[in-house]
């Protein structure tokens, strides 16, 4: 099986006072406290809650 990409996620501002969709979509993405890092995996559902909350995250490719 191919090696699925994925990307590196860090949490660069507050949750705190965000819409709770937006606190949803962090949430979604494995992440819980500032500058906390994750890998999630390259797929259109975890790009679209990436680009919701881009204001709020740092993301590069791996």
């Amino acid at each position: 099986m191919a090696q699925q990409k994925k990307l590196q996620v860090t949490l660069i501002r507050s949750m705190n006072g965000r819409l709770k969709k937006h606190q949803a979509c962090v949430r979604g993405l494995g992440l819980r406290r500032m500058h906390q890092t994750v890998e999630v995996i390259d797929s259109p559902q975890n790009r679209g809650m990436i680009d919701k909350v881009n204001y709020m995250l740092k993301c590069k490719e791996v």
